[in-house]
């Protein structure tokens, strides 16, 4: 009989890329199915070949529909395979809007590469296309929170909510008497419109993510950072450029500028959002509070989103291409979060160099990203091959739909009775050591930080063993 294993082929070492990889003597489980993010190196990894073949994996689970748990599958669907991919209804909602969305910039940034001649492959040729995100769409199977579902002969899984953005899910998988628990992205218990993470209750093994493993978010009141910002940029005829993960981080941000503008601490300026994706994913949202969603604040249920905002959403091109010549004050939230893609690359490349605007950013910025330049205090920013003066202030708030370190380390806490393992991964190194220790010195728990590739046994260890010091070869 084989021995049930786990392989880290992505998220181990870095924040992006989460794949786990499940196997057992009826087949092969992928645990999420992410794009890795940020740097060129890490980017480059997209287009490696597959560590198994595509078609030999049976079945996928998801835990939510963020690009870096979800934005391999069409890859993986172009590479062979065709399985059932298990999810929750809100985030079948949310990957339909992601998935094509990245298809089509991925097809529309290889034919600007073409048209420009500033790749190095002639053709330059997208990772999938619109065809192979349609193709892994029709492959979505949805489940209901907190219930059994048979993923694999003889493993059953359920998803449990994780408060990180609608539809995201902490996944319980059982095989062989054995529950392993995965986080996925873990929210925070103070999300504005989402309820907080479920416990965990029993686990043998947990994964859990560390993208704030070693350090606590800013107490300061991030309503009081972002007016300062907004009211200095409106003093000065200024526009601040908010660069915002399409999903979920979008509506954050929208539900703290209502707060200001309907108390008076800010102006009502125009605020636009110009991101194809993040108005469907706005849809969403205003579709899910007014139908009372129980992921969703039982306070927000049967309400309409952000009525004091004089919002406008910039869903076409020639909307985007309208504010590069419009003249402040004014707001814009556009994608992506880290600046690395997207419509605000064209309002960062328009707007950076004039001192009387605000780039606002409020999440976390991976080391490597142009956000995390900007945070750094960059003085020059590259866009579009041009190397460009940043004369404008650089805020950072707050508001991440992460978990920061002590509330990572009240969720293990939840366990009951303590996990035998905590694997720490979807973290930068430094960020996972520092959890694992934390897990160690604070809650007694052993864990472990697990390098990209490496294979863990999910069996019990056998008392012989761990006895006599015994180790394998």
């Amino acid at each position: 009989m084989r021995v049930p294993t786990l392989r880290f082929i992505g998220g181990a070492g870095t924040v992006t890329g989460s794949k786990s990889l499940i196997e057992t003597g009826s087949g092969r489980l992928l645990v999420d199915c992410g794009l890795f993010q940020g740097p060129k190196r890490l980017r480059l990894l997209n287009w490696d070949e597959f560590p198994v073949p595509p078609d030999s994996v049976d079945a996928v689970v998801v835990t939510h529909a963020h690009l870096d748990h979800c934005g391999y599958l069409p890859r993986l669907v172009r590479g062979g395979f065709d399985g059932p991919v298990f999810c929750t209804e809100g985030t079948r909602k949310l990957a339909d809007i992601v998935l094509r969305d990245s298809a089509y910039l991925l097809e529309e940034e290889a034919e600007y590469a073409n048209r420009k001649g500033y790749s190095k492959h002639d053709p330059a040729l997208p990772l999938y296309t619109q065809d192979d995100a349609r193709a892994c769409l029709e492959l979505f199977e949805t489940v209901e929170f907190a219930t059994s579902t048979a993923v694999l002969p003889g493993v059953a899984a359920s998803w449990e909510r994780a408060g990180h953005i609608l539809g995201a899910a902490s996944i319980h998988v059982e095989l062989d008497g054995r529950r392993i628990v995965f986080s996925g992205d873990l929210g925070r218990n103070n999300h504005p419109l989402l309820c907080p993470p479920a416990p965990i209750g029993r686990a043998d093994i947990v994964v859990v993510e560390s993208t704030y493993g070693d350090e606590d978010h800013d107490a300061a009141e991030p309503q009081t950072q972002m007016a300062d910002a907004i009211n200095t940029a409106a003093a000065h005829g200024g526009v601040v450029v908010i660069p915002s993960f399409a999903v979920d981080r979008t509506e954050v941000v929208l539900w703290h500028l209502d707060r200001l503008v309907g108390s008076g601490r800010v102006p009502d300026l125009p605020i636009f959002v110009d991101s194809p994706m993040a108005c469907s994913a706005l849809d969403v949202y205003a579709s899910e509070v007014r139908a009372g969603s129980p992921e969703v604040r039982p306070e927000l249920h049967g309400t309409s989103l952000f009525p004091s905002l004089r919002l406008t959403e910039a869903r076409t091109r020639e909307q985007s291409i309208e504010l590069n010549s419009r003249r402040g004050p004014f707001i814009v939230v556009s994608a992506s979060g880290m600046a690395t893609g997207g419509r605000v690359i064209h309002h960062l490349a328009n707007r950076i160099g004039d001192s009387r605007n605000v780039v606002m950013l409020v999440g976390f910025q991976a080391p490597g990203t142009r956000g995390d330049a900007l945070r750094s205090g960059s003085r020059q920013l590259k866009l579009y091959g041009h190397y460009r003066h940043v004369a404008a202030k650089v805020v950072s708030v707050t508001l991440s739909a992460h978990a920061g370190r002590d509330e990572l380390l009240d969720w293990i806490g939840t366990a009951s009775p303590r996990p035998e393992l905590v694997l720490v991964n979807h973290g930068e190194a430094d960020a996972s050591a520092a959890f694992a220790g934390a897990l160690d010195e604070r809650l007694g728990v052993d864990a472990v930080v697990p390098r990209m590739g490496e294979v863990i046994r999910l069996d019990r260890p056998s008392a012989a063993a761990v006895g006599t010091g015994a180790s394998g070869s």
